[in-house]
């Protein structure tokens, strides 16, 4: 079945699943049917035998040969009776081997009426023993039947069984086309829409309507070919502005090289020049650095990321003394430094690294750095005191390549954003009556 097509598998399944039934009728029903079939016809001899108590005219066997002929005839009951040890009284001569079974069962119940069965000339007599209390002693009314009427029925009822499965069979295969036929339009469909994805043309969309199942698979095909283009534009926005971001440190560095090769200083003195190429390179490098880690983010899941336990305080006053070199006429306030969460410290403090570093550009005199558990929740504040973001902006400010009016690489927030979803949170951006504040929000 491993390499058996679709089509196949459906007239196989049909198929099997005829013949299990076929299987089941066989072996079951006849089984079935004889036990039933033997229940009615105790029940028709029992029925026989009460009308046979009351008194009516009709024909009676003379000889041992009727009660033979009887085997050949349906539904006929026969009757004899007799009492105690004084043998047959009256009605149907029968074999004397076959009277002495009869009489040595009746002696022998203990019940008013009983069933039983025997075996004679190769078929069953079946005969119900009613008890009758007389005068003389207990009488007993033995009425019997030939299996006849019960095996006719049986085959009448198989052979009637058997052309309904037929068909039933026949019926069956008209299923099988329309199924074969229902599935293999909308997956061949979906089969040539892969084949176009697998070569990179995920233009044309799919959509299926009617089958609830089949709608529900064509629109996740389709989440999933928006995503791929969604991805796609992505990849070649990161490739344009990457190129275009380090395209111009590199011209710079490439004309102030060669001016200096050919004695021409672009400043006052070689070592200004040197300071511009140098400073060209440092930005360059962090360029590269943050498309590196900004890819090697995508491609991180959650559940691979190293989750420690982390003392808020030991990162913050890091970047602190850190970053106080660089603006040291700002003031950096620390609170909340005891707070303790689970994370990884590395991305944990790139986070605020980049959180930090866009302070720096907007500040005018206080950056703070803050942390705080509101109702099971981490939440870490990175505020600087300089000027609102546009409104227009806020919405955007997290997406990559994004740049305000300092702005410089764009990728810093966007790294922010996505080490805060490894870790299972958010950031929040919101203008504040003096300043700006970045919020992270992280599962404690």
């Amino acid at each position: 079945m491993k390499y058996v097509n679709l089509t196949h598998r459906i007239w196989l399944s049909f198929i099997s699943l005829i013949l299990i039934v076929a299987l089941l009728l066989i072996v079951i029903y006849p089984i079935s049917l004889k036990s039933t079939l033997t229940e009615e016809t105790y029940r028709i001899i029992e029925e026989e035998q009460d009308r046979y108590q009351a008194p009516h005219e009709q024909s009676q066997p003379q000889t041992e040969i009727d009660f033979i002929a009887r085997r050949e005839a349906e539904r006929s009951v026969g009757h004899l009776f007799f009492v105690n040890d004084f043998g047959r009284l009256q009605g149907d001569p029968v074999p004397k081997v076959v009277l002495e079974e009869m009489k040595d069962r009746a002696y022998k119940q203990r019940t008013d009426r009983g069933r039983y069965e025997l075996t004679y000339s190769g078929a069953t007599v079946f005969y119900v023993a009613l008890k009758i209390d007389t005068v003389v002693g207990d009488a007993y009314h033995i009425a019997y039947m030939w299996d006849s009427y019960r095996d006719q029925m049986v085959n009448q009822l198989w052979e009637r069984l058997l052309y309904i499965l037929i068909l039933a069979s026949i019926l069956g295969l008209f299923p099988a086309f329309w199924l074969k036929n229902y599935l293999r339009q909308p997956l061949t469909l979906l089969g040539n829409h892969f084949e176009q994805i697998s070569n990179r043309n995920w233009q044309e969309p799919f959509e299926w309507r009617g089958d609830q199942d089949f709608q529900k698979l064509s629109f996740q095909f389709e989440q999933m070919r928006q995503n791929l283009i969604n991805y796609d534009k992505a990849q070649k926005t990161f490739i344009q502005h990457a190129s275009h971001e380090l395209k111009t440190p590199i011209m710079v560095v490439k004309s102030y090289a060669k001016s200096v090769k050919d004695g021409i200083f672009p400043q006052e003195n070689i070592e200004q020049a040197m300071d511009v190429i140098i400073e060209e390179t440092n930005r360059m490098e962090k360029r590269v650095k943050d498309m590196l880690y900004f890819t090697k983010l995508d491609s991180v899941k959650e559940e691979i990321i190293q989750r420690d336990q982390l003392v808020f305080g030991s990162i913050a006053y890091q970047l602190q003394e850190r970053y106080r070199v660089q603006r040291n006429d700002l003031e950096f306030i620390v609170e909340g430094a005891d707070v303790k969460f689970i994370g990884d410290r590395e991305q944990i403090q790139i986070l605020l690294e980049n959180l930090v570093e866009n302070a720096l550009r907007y500040a005018e005199t206080t950056i703070w750095i803050k942390a705080k558990v509101i109702n099971e929740t981490l939440e870490i504040t990175v505020q600087n005191n300089g000027e609102h973001i546009p409104s227009k902006e806020l919405s955007h400010i997290f997406t990559p390549f994004r740049k305000g009016n300092k702005g410089q690489f764009g990728l810093g927030l966007a790294i922010v954003k996505r080490i805060a979803e490894l870790h299972g949170g958010y950031p929040t951006v919101k203008n504040e009556e003096d300043g700006v504040s970045f919020k992270i929000y992280l599962p404690e």
